[in-house]
């Protein structure tokens, strides 16, 4: 069976989505696309056979022959689309945010226990990502004991005008709640973010360092730097009982030439990561295709959703705020 997929969002996201079911993966095609903005919608479907264009969800969940949705739409629509789907028992890949607040998040988890089977994968693609892959199974061998510490950087060349300083936690170091959680097996306990002075009162302290506690007493911390200039980054170093373990470095190749040298650095996550979105959405399509849901659950969306909320909070005040989670 080749699995009908409908794609929400068409934006930078979504329509990476698109070219990826459409030539870099196997086992789907896009059968259906939604997005507000109908000419847009109707520009990346315009290559698709028998793709339907939609200006609505429901409509595209709706569409003859869609077996299963992907949600690459802004982050405060992800509910609405997330609980349509789940109506109508459709699987879901649903890229992060899982919603943008914790209540939300909460109410989809509820909303799948109740239909009693998962149905929900969270697109926490660094899950896929080889290094990340490494790193993992190095932590979970036990060879350097337990880990102690995470240092983490998430760098990006720039970020567009609407990204707020708050979305520096709710769209950056997301990644990091979600990852801290995946290597250490823990629970985010607490969060703090620490400033540098700004040059002016109008300008956002960029980059800024979030500290975080687990619940197994791990620490790790995350240099966010949302305007470099240079390339996007992103690294993690394991701080072990016997050893160490650090990834991203990124020097598949080193030049010299002329009394230098050095190597390129990735300017968009959509390179640093490609490889990384092509194992996910992958995985996704063979398990739906297998009748299985693997990979990031609703509740691992929830729990970095309430560790973002957390992470606000302290970037706000100032303080060391705890995380509230709920019962799994």
């Amino acid at each position: 069976m080749t699995l009908g997929v409908a794609v929400i969002g068409t934006g930078k996201m979504g329509g990476d989505h698109v070219r990826r079911i459409a030539t870099a993966i196997s086992g789907a095609r896009v059968v259906a696309v939604a997005d507000v903005d109908e000419d847009r919608a109707r520009r990346t479907a315009a290559d698709l056979d028998g793709c339907t264009v939609h200006t609505e969800s429901a409509s595209a969940l709706a569409a003859p022959g869609v077996d299963a949705v992907l949600i690459a739409s802004s982050g405060p629509a992800h509910e609405e689309t997330l609980l349509q789907a789940l109506a109508l028992d459709l699987p879901v890949l649903c890229e992060k945010p899982l919603t943008p607040d914790a209540t939300g998040a909460y109410r989809v988890v509820e909303a799948e226990r109740r239909l009693g089977h998962r149905r929900i994968q969270v697109g926490f693609m660094r899950r896929f990502d080889a290094e990340y892959q490494q790193l993992k199974a190095v932590l979970d061998a036990g060879d350097l004991g337990r880990p102690r510490m995470l240092h983490q950087r998430h760098r990006n060349t720039v970020t567009p005008g609407h990204f707020t300083e708050r979305m520096m936690i709710t769209d950056s170091a997301v990644h990091e709640m979600d990852i801290t959680r995946w290597l250490t097996g823990h629970e985010i306990a607490a969060v703090q973010v620490l400033k540098p002075a700004p040059a002016s009162p109008q300008e956002v302290p960029d980059p800024q360092l979030v500290i975080l506690e687990t619940t197994g007493g791990v620490l790790a911390d995350v240099e966010l730097y949302r305007n470099t200039g240079f390339g996007d980054q992103v690294q993690c170093e394991a701080v072990c009982e016997r050893g160490t373990a650090r990834i991203g470095d990124g020097h598949a190749m080193v030049v010299q030439t002329a009394g230098r040298w050095g190597g390129a650095i990735d300017q968009d996550y959509l390179t640093r990561f490609r490889a990384a979105y092509d194992r996910e959405v992958q995985a996704w399509v063979d398990a739906t295709r297998a009748g299985r849901v693997t990979g990031p659950s609703a509740w691992d969306g929830y729990a970095a959703v309430a560790a973002c909320e957390a992470g606000v909070q302290a970037q706000a005040t100032g303080e060391r705020v705890k995380v509230e989670l709920a019962d799994c």
